[in-house]
């Protein structure tokens, strides 16, 4: 049975109490939301070592990292040193976006190494494999495309990226819509070219049912891709968009009358001013499944600094009740991310997820701000690195430029919380 089943069933899984133990809340909170299709335990039973961590409603936001090779650079060693990274530094997630080299071994290497749940995109391996077998992306077979989703399966995948919403109906308010960046989505680019070539319905959404199944034998999570997102603000919140958003909040009924878990993947580029509003769209018009959002960026010319543009938008998600961010690197729009970016991505998006998480008062939020303002307010170096995002960080800036005394080097004797503490410890004067 999946997760969803046993739930239903008043069945308490391992996976269930390991979440509920991990974010300090009652077992039936976990099991309502998992009910209510609110809130997703991405666990492949062929993951052997997963740590599960629960996804949605009233949880901690999540962080997911984005690694794996590409036809330039295609090293697993590399990966696997990314995907350590990523763990170290406290992304929940890791999803494997290989295009180069051995696709399968890469994403099995990963699989074994990781604790935490593990996607991936099928459609990349199915065209890339359709390339050398038939010559083009647009000759693969529809079985094809569904042989790589269960061997995935197989392997352990956790939760898969289906551009299901993608169909001839939506690629039309495309057309019509006259984007400047057209499709930046490469699943869904690989799906409308075999689309609009064999003019033909989307495979993922013609034979739903098909894939409902495998999510079913598997129990991996289905995460409803946004093949139409907008890659650049101009092209926010549009028809294309907004007609794509729509056809996935049908097919998040039918998972769960499946018994199949969910989540919505959604944007990519937005201005500030409409990522709330994406927020309030997604969780309406998708019954409430919890909300994938890449950043979202908020300016399109971060470039180099993206893992900024795509923090300050998933603050705002976060605050506005998304569930759930992919992390965004400095190197977004210009090159494969290496290790070190691996690591500015994730610590970006978890202040981002962190600095939600204190507006939507999700349990334990606000309190680890106190513990380090009060650190502060002591002049405990120690403690404040402690509990920082990176410590050695923390603790290599405060030692950058030595003190006099047990300030730091900004305000050294005329540290304010040292000269107005030294006078508040005084009686105070009776008038």
């Amino acid at each position: 049975m999946t997760q969803l089943e046993l739930v239903r069933k008043g069945i308490v899984s391992p996976q269930v109490k390991h979440v509920a133990e991990k974010e300090g809340v009652e077992i039936d909170f976990i099991l309502q939301g998992l009910s209510e299709g609110k809130i997703i335990i991405p666990a492949n039973a062929n993951h052997a070592n997963l740590a599960p961590c629960g996804i949605g409603k009233g949880l901690k936001t999540k962080v997911n990292a984005n690694i794996g090779t590409s036809p330039d650079s295609f090293d697993v060693d590399t990966e696997l040193r990314k995907l350590q990274a990523a763990i170290a530094f406290g992304s929940d997630t890791v999803m494997d976006l290989s295009t180069g080299n051995d696709i399968p071994a890469i994403r099995r290497a990963i699989i074994n190494a990781s604790t935490v749940p593990v996607g991936t995109v099928p459609v990349y391996q199915a065209g890339i494999e359709a390339i050398a077998k038939h010559g083009a992306i647009v000759s693969m077979t529809v079985d094809e495309i569904f042989d790589v989703i269960e061997e995935q399966a197989r392997d352990g995948v956790d939760f898969m990226t289906v551009h299901c919403g993608v169909t001839q109906a939506s690629v039309a308010r495309l057309r019509n819509q006259g984007r400047i960046t057209d499709i930046v989505s490469r699943g869904g680019a690989f799906l409308i070219g075999w689309m609009l070539h064999n003019e033909k319905e989307n495979p993922l959404y013609q034979y739903y049912d098909r894939l409902l199944d495998l999510a079913h034998k598997y129990d991996f999570a289905l995460s409803l891709g946004d093949g139409l997102r907008p890659g650049c603000i101009a092209d926010a919140t549009d028809r294309a968009q907004v007609e794509e958003l729509i056809i996935l909040g049908e097919l998040v009924k039918r998972t769960r009358e499946a018994g199949v878990q969910s989540i919505i993947e959604g944007p990519g580029h937005l201005p500030l001013d409409q990522v709330a509003t994406n927020v309030q769209l997604e969780k309406s018009l998708c019954h409430g499944a919890p909300f994938y959002v890449l950043g979202p960026l908020v300016t399109d010319i971060g470039a180099g600094y993206d893992h900024i543009t795509g923090a300050i938008g998933g603050a705002i998600a976060a605050a506005a009740g998304a569930d759930f961010l992919c992390y965004v690197t400095p190197t977004e729009h210009l090159s494969l991310p290496d290790v070190e970016d691996v690591k500015q991505g994730v610590i970006a998006s978890r202040i981002a997820a962190h600095a939600g998480d204190i507006i939507k008062g999700v349990k334990g939020a606000r309190e680890q701000d106190e513990k380090i303002a009060r650190a502060r307010k002591t002049l405990d170096w120690e403690t404040q690195a402690k509990l920082s995002l990176d410590p050695e960080l923390s603790r290599q800036v405060h030692n950058k430029i030595p003190s006099s005394g047990n300030t730091c080097s900004m305000c050294g004797k005329y540290c304010a919380m040292a000269i107005v503490g030294k006078y508040l410890a005084r009686p105070a004067i009776k008038c």
